[in-house]
């Protein structure tokens, strides 16, 4: 339950599901919000339970009970029979207040009101003036929507636990003397993982040894299985095709990429978003104001001298006013969105970020490993001929092998040996200086043995010289030039290529129709980016860009419309800062755009996207008609509780039926997004 409708609690325990496997941050800091955003459940003591059907689940048996004694009191009432009816409906209202009243009581002691001590003084007020029934009522009626509420959350919560389903309770590991089966929770870093065709990955891996196909589709939203072979990343949960692999483990059984996905969402509606805050901010002086009313309108009985008739309609009041259905308004929708999200590989990391996500209407994505495969290859080497293609190779990979850039693996990759250098020092956005020595391979300047300066960067930082011509011709083919200079001097230019993923012009067709604008940032040359842009269909390019530099275009294109930026390398980490919603696409990217992003997808598949936009859109359209409905309920129910038009009864039928209403409303938001045109195909197993 929402604190402000029920108050916290000293600790929660989520429910378990699959292998026990506790979750934490990757950055092993507690959860934010952890201290001050806690559920219910413990108050009815299920929260441990699992959400099996409504009629086995513990939580339900007290306000079933108290509705059942609540028809055949009234049936005894009905029949005549007042003592025996005067004694079920009192056991209707034991059962019912039982749910709440002891948890009001208990956050009353620890200074803090609740809309349950709201309910607890109505009840005891409407006992006090000789309406059991109505007492009962409202006791059943509040015990009963209270239990609904604790399904849908623990539902939502639910759908993430599900996911470490996909950790398998065992795992085969290689060992010197054979294979053994253990835990997979018992599962250790460098541990050597059996796994054969059909089985699932126990914990995050690279392929030793083995060729085959594996499932991610569960993971990542991507249906097509991905080819894997020695050297290849293998995430948890993801199914072995065909062929046997032997894979090494890089993360522990209890501490992989699903147990932190699985934590960053649950922690997720820690963080509120503007919608919540608003709630908050409304309901959490309603309560008090509530109280300070119905204690007016008693004044007023005495007053006008029928203090009985003004107490009865101060309970009535207190009802009518109660902002339970707005305090739930917003956190049933932002876990159920939130976890529905989680399972077609988009990993939201706040209920701030959901929400801001559902404002986006400009998206801003990097080139390089996002647009493009993140795959490049050098294509074509052009020396001055002072040097051969295999020496400036040679420095270049040298230098490269210290950057984390998508490009530098290409050159590392194309050379036949990286040079050995020395002090070798990144520029981000702009390339990396070193010393190279005399044995590395290259011929010395004459007369010297000293260390040589050498670079590699582009032909904006280091000016390609006499290459000038041969650097134009290359980025006119769209390729990304990188400048290797020895001594002060140009010694050659690299031919980068990076191919434009297949769906990227479809996703940046999608997301136009959803009526975004759509712009592409890069560190690349105009030529280069403008080429690949128009594969894709972006006309807005902004080429040539620092890190800082793409962080202020951000910053400009926000102060105009909400902005997104989605990228996934260390040069992008501080435009996703400084949007309003950072996106990180794919396991792969660095830590340092992670760390930067509030949203991350887990897979690489572009089209997700669109889906991801208009799955926020529609929840924060629906977040906002919950609070609406809520406002609009106690504004409607407090005239007619205060001139006597409804008694205790209606003002309690309408409004519990309203949160019920409220809840399903926020469950809706977990409904699985559809795209645009409506001819995407779905991932396997998830539409």
């Amino acid at each position: 339950m929402n604190d402000i409708c029920c108050g916290p609690d000293p600790q929660e325990t989520p429910r378990q599901h699959g292998p026990a496997l506790p979750v934490r941050d990757v950055s092993g800091r507690p959860g934010p919000g952890d201290d001050e955003h806690h559920d219910e459940h413990d108050d009815h003591g299920h929260g441990d339970e699992d959400a099996g059907p409504w009629w086995r689940d513990p939580g339900m048996l007290l306000p079933i009970a108290s509705g059942v004694f609540l028809a055949v009191g009234y049936t005894l009432e009905r029949a005549g029979v007042t003592t025996a009816s005067v004694v079920v409906l009192a056991l209707s209202l034991l059962a019912g207040a039982w749910t709440f009243v002891p948890g009001a009581i208990l956050r009353l002691v620890r200074g803090r009101l609740g809309v349950s001590l709201l309910m607890t003084i109505a009840a005891v007020g409407a006992v006090l003036l000789g309406h059991v029934g109505e007492a009962a009522a409202l006791a059943f009626l509040f015990s009963i929507a209270e239990a609904l509420e604790d399904r849908a959350m623990d539902r939502a919560r639910d759908g993430l636990r599900a996911l470490l389903s996909l950790i398998p309770q065992t795992a085969t590991i290689s060992r010197l003397s054979g294979e053994k089966t253990i835990p997979a929770a018992d599962l250790q870093e460098l541990d050597i993982l059996v796994v054969r065709p059909g089985e699932r990955v126990a914990t995050d891996g690279v392929v030793v040894t083995g060729t085959s196909s594996i499932d991610t589709s569960a993971i990542t939203g991507e249906s097509i299985p991905v080819e894997v072979g020695p050297g290849d990343v293998v995430p948890a949960g993801s199914i072995n095709g065909r062929g046997a692999l032997q894979i090494e483990a890089t993360a522990a059984g209890r501490d992989n990429s699903l147990t932190t996905i699985v934590h960053l969402v649950e922690q997720a509606h820690a963080r509120k978003g503007e919608r919540a805050r608003l709630a908050d901010r409304i309901a959490r002086p309603l309560v008090p104001a509530v109280l300070v009313l119905a204690a007016l309108v008693v004044i007023f009985g005495f007053i006008v001298g029928d203090p009985a008739l003004w107490t009865e309609r101060a309970l009535v009041v207190l009802v009518a006013a109660s902002p339970c259905a707005l305090a739930i308004a917003v956190p049933v929708t932002v876990i159920s969105a939130i976890g529905s999200a989680s399972r077609f590989g988009v990993v939201i990391r706040s209920g701030q970020a959901f929400e801001q996500l559902g404002t986006v209407r400009t998206v801003a994505f990097d080139k390089t490993g996002t647009l493009t495969r993140g795959k490049p290859e050098v294509v074509a080497v052009e020396t001055t001929g002072e040097h051969d293609r295999d020496q400036v190779l040679a420095v270049a990979a040298g230098l490269e092998a210290h950057s984390t850039h998508p490009l530098a693996a290409a050159i590392v990759a194309a050379a036949p040996e990286a040079a050995r250098l020395t002090e070798v020092t990144e520029h981000p956005g702009q390339g990396i200086t070193g010393f190279l020595g005399d044995d590395a391979g290259t011929p010395a300047s004459a007369g010297t043995s000293r260390a040589r300066p050498v670079r590699v960067g582009s032909p904006r930082w280091v000016p390609p010289g006499p290459l000038d011509e041969a650097a134009r011709d290359l980025e006119t083919q769209g390729m990304t030039v990188a400048v290797v200079e020895f001594d002060g001097a140009p010694a050659g230019v690299i031919g980068i290529r990076d191919e434009l993923r297949p769906e990227a012009a479809e996703a940046v067709r999608d997301l136009a129709a959803a009526g975004f604008e759509i712009v592409m940032l890069t560190g690349d040359n105009k030529r280069t980016a403008r080429a690949l842009a128009a594969q894709a269909g972006i006309t807005d390019v902004r080429a040539e860009l620092l890190p800082a530099d793409k962080a202020s275009a951000i910053e400009a294109y926000g102060t105009r419309r909400p902005t997104a930026m989605i990228g996934d390398g260390i040069n992008d980490a501080p435009a996703l800062a400084a949007a309003d919603v950072g996106i990180a696409m794919g396991v792969t990217g660095s830590d340092a755009a992670i760390e930067s992003a509030s949203v991350a997808f887990t897979g690489t598949d572009l089209r997700l996207i669109p889906r991801a936009m208009l799955h926020a859109r529609r929840g924060r359209a629906i977040m906002t008609g919950n609070i609406g409905l809520s406002l609009a309920i106690i504004v409607v129910l407090l005239p007619l509780a205060l001139f006597g038009v409804l008694g205790l009864a209606g003002v309690v039928l309408v409004h519990e039926v309203a949160e019920v209403v409220v809840i399903l409303n926020g469950i809706r938001a977990a409904r699985r997004p559809r795209t645009i045109a409506g001819d995407l195909p779905s991932p396997a197993g998830l539409y």
